[in-house]
């Protein structure tokens, strides 16, 4: 047995966590100790001796606990103790860190989005493979204006809630952050800077007089692409595997979700979900500073 922590999460704007059903969660947990507030009556930590056998042993304990919150909206993560703080932080993009696929939107603008998004939830779930299905999506965007991607910036486009700050606090305690996305840089160069990452990646659109040419510049940042990221940024970065946290919802993110010490399938795709080392169904991205041990007073606005 090996210390882990259990953390629990009610979603912003639900009902706080009941104290009753807090100490069942603790009595079902092996030696735990204490539960110790992060946010009172909304965010928890209880330690605990967890299993030393991998991820599948503690997926059983936190689906344990969900059954005991099953009637609130409450996030459960279940993980080591050791290296919980991260120093290296990556993240998808679209349905991600904003709420919108952006190609979606794009689409709209030819009259396509209903196809093309069909296409994408496909795709995200796994079901085809990224990169021929992100050509065919991209070659229906011929013909339309560059200029249109600041429009759907300016007004199709949310952040999604708990984003900046979930960056901005783990920069001000020296994380390197990387905004990472299958989509594009056309957005992801300015939504980066909207949120605060230190760098961003993704694939490059053909260009063509100002207007989007229908193709995609080769190789495709896929599945692939995002995990060899994570592996040069945690060498160049001097880092261990456990030091390491990925955040996505789709088929794409699963190699680097899995490679991470902490990965996270955020509102995702059922399949990422089951997957993945955790997850959040009900909150927004701060649950993930919760998941690391940070304390509301110690979030940077």
């Amino acid at each position: 047995m090996t210390q882990h922590i259990a953390t629990l999460v009610a979603a912003p704007g639900s009902s706080p966590l009941d104290p009753a059903r807090v100490e069942a969660a603790r009595k079902t947990l092996a030696g735990a100790g204490e539960a110790r507030w992060l946010d009172p009556g909304m965010a928890a930590d209880i330690d605990f001796n967890g299993p030393a056998d991998g991820w599948p042993a503690r997926h059983n304990i936190a689906d344990r606990l969900r059954d005991i919150f099953a009637e609130d909206r409450v996030d459960v993560f279940v993980q080591p103790a050791a290296s919980r703080r991260k120093k290296l932080f990556l993240a998808d993009m679209d349905s991600t860190m904003i709420g919108q696929e952006c190609i979606d939107e794009l689409a709209d603008f030819v009259g396509k989005k209903a196809h093309v998004a069909e296409i994408t939830e496909r795709a995200m779930r796994g079901e085809i493979a990224f990169e021929p299905a992100l050509r065919e999506r991209v070659a229906l965007l011929k013909g339309l204006e560059e200029s249109i991607v600041g429009k759907v910036i300016a007004e199709r486009i949310t952040l999604t809630p708990g984003g900046e700050t979930l960056v901005k606090t783990m920069r001000a305690n020296g994380a390197y952050t990387a905004l990472v996305s299958g989509g594009f840089t056309l957005f992801t160069s300015r939504i980066a800077v909207m949120i605060g990452f230190h760098e961003n990646r993704a694939n490059r659109l053909v260009v063509e007089a100002g207007k989007f040419a229908g193709l995609v510049e080769e190789p495709i940042l896929g599945r692939e692409a995002k995990l060899a990221t994570l592996v040069e940024l945690r060498t160049a970065q001097g880092l261990k595997p456990e030091d390491t946290m990925a955040v996505g919802d789709g088929a794409n993110d699963l190699a680097m979700l899995g490679e991470a010490g902490l990965g996270v399938a955020f509102h995702a795709k059922p399949a990422v979900a089951a997957a993945a080392h955790a997850r959040v169904d009900h909150g927004d991205l701060t649950a993930l500073l919760f998941a690391q041990g940070y304390q509301r007073e110690e979030f940077v606005a």
